[in-house]
């Protein structure tokens, strides 16, 4: 039997293999995993219908859980990484099982998943919250240069290199600073201009400005997707002077020489000066996930995009980066997935069908614009913007003081405090959605 925190029921199958079977098993302990998990407690024990403690499991053998939006706080000098770093098992309250093994197989018509030990776990309802892949590998040379404390690159989307980005920053006095976005889907995908948009302000107010060129060369055809806000933030990039090359993939470096290889659309390459480079690497979905039946043709699981359901197999459900939601892939997001998938798994176990709660696709970026300015960005399915203080404070293209201190301040104390225990509700704050 496998070793989790709160004691489980399993039935022996045979003498070689044991199954733990429970209520709800949860793949992955990251933001989505650890909010629905707590969710779907809460939403059994407020209908007077409580679960166990240990029916709800979660499987991730990661020593810790980390905060990753605030990885580009840490970047920008703003907060120690420390602060958004805990570790996992911590996290986890005596009724939901921590199971530390990460899935290696799926098997939705059994209801069970195999762990990396090859043990079988057995469920009535799965949520996949596993995340995604960060292909560190896919550009040459970019691993052996992260290491490299002296080559000028650095990445935000590492714990183990985001205090990297602050030193590189903050030590340069001259020369070229290039800011990368590759093409396809990415995690948080206003992040890497985040950064670059925090160093263009460090330079101005240290003196620095005329002597540090900020470039950002992303693969993508714009500066943001939703026209509105990309609109503004090109405006912003010609008023501050920074450059930019779109539909340029970073694929090559060359520490030692400075040197920066990008692709364009026709296949043709230029080689890039640079004094400081910070890299988004490509992203993709986990191999786990890729070569399982619950896998659609480009390997995210397969959902239904408004009830999160998958789309074969009716007691699997998923939320998330590791989904097929076709939004941007943000904590977000998570916060208004997490109430949909516990709803309609809560009236699946409990009714046997689903429940009126629906996903629209909302997601949301803080787009960091300088160190007391920040341009929050909402939208849903469509590229649409569906904006929480436009009402209140006007269009939200304009960069507030206010929304800064949301990114800096107030989501890092919700993510600990409230979301990851079920009780954060995006746009609605702690108050839980009601579906009609």
């Amino acid at each position: 039997m496998l070793h989790a925190r709160a004691s489980t029921p399993f039935v022996r199958l045979a003498s070689t293999t044991s199954i733990d079977k429970f209520k709800v098993v949860v793949v992955g302990g990251g933001s989505g995993g650890l909010a629905v998990a707590n969710q779907i407690y809460n939403r059994f024990k407020r209908a007077g219908k409580s679960l166990n403690p240990g029916d709800i499991a979660v499987l991730d053998a990661a020593e810790y859980h980390y905060y990753q939006p605030g990885w580009t706080l840490a970047g920008a000098g703003l907060r120690p990484k420390s602060d958004f770093q805990q570790p996992l098992a911590s996290l986890f309250p005596s009724y939901i099982s921590h199971i530390p093994e990460n899935v290696a197989t799926f098997s939705p018509t059994t209801s069970s998943v195999t762990t990396s030990s090859g043990t079988k776990v057995g469920y009535e309802s799965l949520v996949v919250a596993a995340g995604l892949k960060i292909n560190w590998n896919a550009i040459a040379g970019l691993s052996q240069a992260l290491a490299d404390h002296k080559s000028g690159v650095s990445s935000i989307y590492s714990y183990d290199t985001c205090d990297k980005v602050w030193g590189d920053i903050s030590n340069l006095q001259s020369g070229n600073a290039i800011f990368t976005q590759p093409a396809g889907v990415i995690k948080c995908a206003g992040a890497p201009q985040k950064i670059m948009w925090m160093a263009w302000d460090h330079y101005q107010k240290t003196g620095r400005g005329y002597d540090i060129k900020v470039d950002f060369v992303t693969g993508m055809p714009s500066m943001f997707s939703v026209k509105k806000y990309s609109d503004a933030l090109n405006a912003l990039r010609i008023e501050r002077g920074i450059g930019a090359d779109f539909q340029h993939n970073l694929v090559s470096i060359d520490a030692g020489g400075r040197r920066a290889t990008f692709k364009k659309p026709d296949g043709t390459t230029v080689d890039r000066e640079y004094a400081i480079l910070h890299v988004t690497p490509p992203m993709g979905p986990l191999d786990f996930i890729k070569a399982s039946p619950i896998a659609d043709a480009t390997g995210w699981v397969d959902v239904d995009t408004s009830t999160l359901r998958h789309v074969k197999y009716g007691n699997v459900f998923s939320l998330g980066d590791c989904s097929s939601l076709p939004t941007s892939k943000t904590a977000a997001a998570i916060t208004s997935q997490a109430p949909v998938v516990t709803e309609n798994l809560f009236s699946l176990m409990t009714v046997g069908s689903l429940s009126n709660a629906r996903y629209d696709g909302y997601t949301s970026c803080p787009l960091l614009t300088g160190y007391g300015e920040l341009m929050l960005a909402e939208f849903k399915y469509g590229l649409e913007p569906k904006e929480s203080f436009a009402k209140y404070l006007g269009d939200q293209t304009a960069r507030r003081r206010l929304f800064y201190h949301f990114k800096k301040d107030l989501f890092p104390w919700a993510y600990w405090n409230r979301m990851i225990k079920g009780t954060w509700f995006g746009p609605s704050g702690p108050f839980r959605p009601h579906f009609d």
